[in-house]
């Protein structure tokens, strides 16, 4: 437990010191760029400064690095600094969540074109995985709620896969359609949007609630049988999974999910997540 808070505070360093190169590059522009701007634009409405603009600004420049300049305009540029700052600040956030939203469309755009019949042909492989149920078991034919975390294992390898993966519930190791219909029966509401809530809530209660957004539920109907799809998108950040009082880390490795010991687990976040060591 000590080596994951460990490393979920050397994940929020390396966060830190992305938002503070953004406030740093920001201020710099605010000091070099939106300063001298805002003096020459001052300068050429008072007409007392034939000087171009490139000219003007590499002057008020070249004082600043000099150490030429007064309180006054000391102080003016430290409010540009600051608003440069903040500005990046904002741009950096606005570029990773339209980037984050990008990358979901892209692969959401890609799966779906994917025909489930001929995705089931395929196989059970690193990116596609069979689960019978969610929590119907089918061997005791009764609920057995340790299937649930047979499902989060699985969706976590996904989520911590660059890739990401489709998950199929109702489907048998074999490729043979079972459906839905056990599990409805073991549900407040007995119907697609009662398992799609069960999904979620599972997701949310012991992954994260965060990562529901790269989770997508999608229902199809084969021989009259219902299937699950889910879809899910790479992750941001590592993925644990909570059992007892360790935190697993699961990864897919072929044809399936496995968990990887703490130093594996490191070189495998520093690898996957770019900056984390």
């Amino acid at each position: 437990m000590k080596r994951f808070f460990i490393l979920i505070l050397r994940i929020w360093r390396q966060q830190l010191k992305l938002y503070l190169a953004a406030a740093l590059n920001g201020a710099l522009i605010g000091v070099l760029i939106l300063a001298p701007s805002y003096d020459y634009i001052s300068a050429r409405e008072q007409s007392v400064d034939p000087l171009s603009s490139f000219e003007y600004m590499f002057g008020q420049v070249a004082d600043m690095v000099m150490g030429r300049i007064s309180h006054n305009n000391l102080m003016l540029l430290m409010f540009y600094a600051e608003i440069g700052a903040v500005v990046g600040l904002l741009s950096l956030f606005l570029f990773r969540v339209i980037h984050q939203r990008f990358v979901h469309i892209d692969y959401l755009k890609m799966e779906l074109d994917k025909d489930l019949p001929s995705i089931i042909r395929q196989g059970e492989g690193p990116y596609l995985e069979f689960k019978s149920s969610l929590r119907w078991d089918m061997a005791e034919s009764r609920i057995n709620r340790a299937l649930e975390g047979v499902i989060l294992k699985t969706l976590a390898g996904f989520l911590n896969s660059p890739i990401g993966g489709t998950l199929l519930i109702g489907v048998a190791d074999n490729g043979e359609v079972i459906g839905l219909e056990k599990d409805y029966q073991t549900l407040k509401r007995p119907d697609q949007d009662g398992f799609e809530q069960a999904v979620m809530t599972a997701i949310s209660a012991n992954l994260g609630a965060d990562l529901c957004a790269f989770v997508h539920v999608l229902f199809h109907v084969i021989d009259d049988r219902h299937v699950c799809r889910l879809i899910v998108s790479p992750a941001n950040r590592p993925v644990f999974v909570e059992q007892g009082n360790t935190q697993k880390f699961y990864v897919r490795t072929g044809g399936a999910t496995r968990d990887l010991n703490i130093k594996e687990a490191l070189d495998f976040i520093g690898g996957r997540w770019k900056g984390i060591k």
